[in-house]
């Protein structure tokens, strides 16, 4: 039976990684296929995480997925496929960036950083929405992208993989060799600093919040204006 014909009889979702491997090192790309398509998002917002930037993590996590395939026969099982994967895709992109420009020290941070930042509360449910609300919504994100962005990339990444992709804070320890206290402390720190980039960015747009001109003003003014020259309604 060819190659082939034993990849059409293969069911790979239903497939675990220790099997997807197996199938891998037999020389089976749909099985690495299938690898790609269950971590492509988690790679590449790690990725983007570090490099910012859309075309380079995207090349990134390509790179990292070259390597991982070049040398799967030493992935023991020991973390996750996907953990595994994250470190070889965190190595990729860490040694971009060390060439393209110098890092920043923590200690630079923390100078630089806001100290306080109030919380606000976003919508967070999609749905049923307008499309007005939903318009609403998408500015909403690309904000809050946009102030992710703004992160430092130890505190970026950390804010990446714990809220954005979910990962539990061991996961997130293992995959970036970090302290599972640190990990908690850089992700406290992300969110205060989200939180005031965020607080610094909507504050000057508040006023200008549930407008009430234009042609509501005018529509409610002509109303009470009608109700007035009627009079007083007759109690007869």
């Amino acid at each position: 039976m060819t190659r082939t014909r034993q990849s059409q009889a293969v069911d790979y979702a239903a497939l675990d990684e220790r099997a997807l491997v197996e199938r891998v090192l037999d020389g089976d790309h749909e099985a690495f296929r299938q690898v790609i398509q269950r971590c492509n998002q988690r790679l590449f917002r790690v990725a983007r995480a570090v490099v910012n930037n859309d075309p380079e993590a995207e090349d990134v996590v390509q790179e990292g997925y070259v390597h991982a395939y070049e040398k799967l026969r030493t992935f023991r099982g020991e973390a996750s496929l996907l953990t595994w994967l994250t470190r070889i895709v965190l190595n990729e992109a860490h040694g971009r960036l060390r060439k393209r420009r110098p890092t920043v020290g923590l200690e630079t941070v923390d100078e630089l950083q806001s100290q306080t930042g109030r919380v606000l509360a976003f919508p967070s449910r999609p749905g049923s929405e307008d499309p007005a609300a939903a318009a609403a919504r998408g500015q909403v994100r690309a904000l809050v992208e946009q102030a992710i962005e703004a992160l430092p990339e130890p505190f970026r990444v950390v804010f990446v993989m714990r809220d954005v992709e979910g990962c539990s804070v061991e996961e997130t320890a293992l995959a970036l060799r970090l302290l599972p206290a640190t990990v908690k402390t850089r992700l406290h720190r992300a969110r205060r600093m989200l939180r005031a980039a965020l607080n610094d960015t909507l504050s000057a747009t508040l006023s200008d919040a549930f407008p009430f001109l234009g042609s509501r003003c005018d529509r409610m003014t002509a109303a009470v204006l009608a109700r007035v020259r009627a009079g007083p309604p007759s109690t007869s």
